[in-house]
């Protein structure tokens, strides 16, 4: 190619840059009658490079793996961070030793710190949680079957409660005497007794609540004293809430306080049942599964206390005890007993 050719190639290509670059005065307009428009195969790819790495392409099908995991599996999220982490060393390893890249290298290496974080969390989250073992038993017995997590039971057994016990013959509470107002309990071990007056009511058997009706009832009044005697039958163990800690834990964990609610609710109405029936025993008792709503204006603290209010006490008990355990029995008997007893008419209609 002679040198008059070279000069006028040389002459196209400086004018084609000057009409596209944006960097041209404003004052100066270019000549754009002489331009000469490029084609378009010329500015396309016409030689592909090489494909990369394996590694490359096992990280991004790293990447691909984790983003089509379903949501509906258990652990989606833990898988979705693995292989992300994957992923990312795999593209640390190629743009370190294949590609030489160290924007890539470094980018990616934020990415897997980042992803590490959230799997190690993930991971934490669902360690097992081990439950004491004189927990165990409470917890698969009624905190299980309503779905309580058993971090969320630790935390409820963990911090402001207590184990404590009772050789037979002591007395967890006293009538007219022990305040109502300090804890909540669930007996873990041994058999209790209720009394009023000397007569017997009912017994308490193991993951059942020892004060459930007085706890229902003073919600609203304070400063009540238990109204029977309960004494330890047995050597007992029994956790052991403080009833303010425990109202207040509460109130900051919604899910758990309708499970309460639930399971004193079923409570009163087990110990209803076993005023109609005294023989009941532990394992009848397991089978009882009735709604709280039974006793949900009046509880059987309110039950027993109704009996000072005559002096046919002593007949009265023996005439509401006399009935059996069948649903149709146990509804004349409530009848008998608010009509014999005293109870307010709100109280007669929502409960009787």
């Amino acid at each position: 190619m002679t040198g008059c050719t070279w000069g006028r190639a040389l002459g196209f290509f400086k004018m084609d840059t000057t009409a596209i670059s944006p960097l041209t005065p404003l004052g100066i307009i270019p000549d754009l009658k002489n331009a000469t428009s490029v084609p378009f195969n010329e500015t396309a790819c016409e030689n592909w490079k090489e494909i990369h790495h394996l590694v490359f392409h096992v990280a991004n099908i790293c990447f691909a793996a984790g983003l089509v995991i379903p949501t509906t599996l258990n652990l989606h999220m833990i898988f979705l961070r693995g292989l992300l982490s994957i992923g990312c060393a795999l593209f640390i390893i190629w743009a370190t030793l294949y590609r030489c890249a160290l924007d890539i290298m470094i980018w990616n290496s934020v990415f897997l710190v980042v992803n590490l974080l959230h799997f190690i969390y993930l991971v934490y989250k669902r360690r097992p949680i081990k439950i004491e073992k004189e927990l165990s038993s409470l917890y698969k017995r009624m905190f299980e079957p309503l779905h309580v997590p058993p971090e969320l039971f630790q935390r409820l057994t963990g911090q402001f409660c207590n184990i404590q016990t009772l050789k037979a013959g002591q007395a967890y509470a006293a009538e007219d005497k022990t305040s109502v107002d300090d804890r909540l309990s669930i007996l873990l071990k041994g058999k209790m007794k209720v009394s009023y007056r000397g007569h017997f009511l009912h017994n308490i058997y193991p993951c059942a609540f020892i004060d459930s009706p007085e706890f229902r009832s003073t919600q609203m009044n304070r400063g009540e004293k238990f109204q029977v005697t309960i004494i330890a039958d047995d050597n007992c163990k029994f956790l052991c809430w403080s009833r303010e800690r425990l109202t207040y834990f509460l109130e900051t964990e919604p899910f758990l306080y309708e499970i309460f609610k639930y399971l004193i609710g079923k409570d009163i109405t087990n110990k209803l049942y076993s005023l109609n029936d005294p023989t009941l025993n532990d394992k009848a008792s397991k089978k009882i599964d009735r709604q709280p709503s039974l006793c949900s204006q009046l509880s059987v603290m309110q039950m027993r206390n109704s009996m000072a209010s005559t002096s046919d006490s002593e007949d009265g008990l023996q005439m509401f005890l006399r009935g059996t355990s069948s649903s149709s029995s146990l509804r004349n008997n409530q009848h008998e007993f608010c009509n014999a007893y005293g109870v307010s008419r709100l109280q007669h209609d929502a409960f009787c």
